[in-house]
């Protein structure tokens, strides 16, 4: 049986391999709050990975129902052999989290093993406030949990805006196996449908269709904060990996062809930076 010092080391570890920036998100962090971030965080990377590690859509969704019945209490076997599983239901109790958000979040991504379109703008936003936003919210409830109740509503733009981004960064990977995150509407605004929308020939139509999409984005992350305003010095570090957004959003706006080329990430010392910056700043 692992140590509760060593699940925290390996589910830092498999953070650092999986999502780099929230990671380091992790580390900017508080130091007293970096083990039950680190578990949400991880958490979060496990779900959202769980279509690359499978060749079908049931053994995925096998997957996802593991980490249901492990936070409802009816899991098979015990936690403690699984790092990120302790360190979850750790996080959960020491902090008191609701369950529910965190179930709601492996739900979501039953959607992400099948290739169905996302049908309107409402159904993409309802899919990243059960994934992203939540995740914002979760971790500034760790952070200041009286603070996260007044800034709801802040969570949840930045994290349609976040799902945005996440959903241009991998638009050529998307595309590649057949998946298609930009909502229907938009594509039907700009003359495409799924099958157009994959084939690319079309590229005056593809590149207005992501540069719509970017301004979804774009829209929802001016409305995280009234002007003017910052973020509860407290609940800066949950926000950290949004500071990575507005690049990626108004590179896609102007350029859409860097979309399609995976030509949209900045190099690993600027998203430091940003993230340093919104630490001293308090904005996006």
């Amino acid at each position: 049986m692992a140590e509760p010092s060593d699940n925290a080391a390996i589910t830092l570890a498999g953070l650092r391999e999986t999502d780099v920036d929230r990671y380091l998100a992790v580390l900017l962090s508080p130091e007293d709050k970096r083990r039950p971030l680190a578990a949400l965080y991880a958490y979060h990377a496990e779900l959202a990975r769980v279509r690359d590690l499978v060749r079908e859509p049931l053994p995925g969704e096998v997957r996802l129902q593991y980490w249901r019945d492990l936070l409802e209490g009816s899991a098979h076997g015990s936690s403690e052999a699984n790092p990120l599983a302790a360190e979850l239901l750790e996080a959960v109790r020491t902090y008191k989290l609701p369950v529910a958000p965190l179930v709601a979040m492996s739900e979501a991504r039953i959607f992400d093993l099948y290739d169905d379109p996302m049908e309107s703008v409402q159904a993409f936003e309802g899919y990243a406030g059960e994934t992203a936003s939540a995740l914002i919210q979760l971790v500034s409830l760790v952070l200041d949990p009286e603070a996260a109740l007044g800034q709801a509503e802040t969570a949840g733009h930045a994290g349609v805006a976040q799902a945005v981004a996440g959903a241009l960064l991998l638009l050529p990977v998307h595309r590649a196996r057949g998946q298609v995150l930009v909502p229907r509407e938009i594509l039907a605004a700009t003359g495409l449908d799924r099958e157009a929308f994959l084939a690319g020939t079309d590229k005056p139509r593809l590149s207005a269709a992501i540069e719509a999409f970017a301004g979804l984005g774009l829209d929802h992350l001016r409305r995280t904060l009234p002007a003017g305003s910052s973020l509860p010095e407290r609940l800066v570090p949950a926000y950290l990996p949004v500071a990575l957004v507005r690049r990626v959003l108004d590179k896609a706006a102007r350029s859409p062809a860097l979309a399609l080329e995976g030509g949209l990430r900045a190099p690993q010392w600027r998203r430091q930076l940003f993230m340093a910056l919104m630490l001293w700043r308090r904005r996006f």
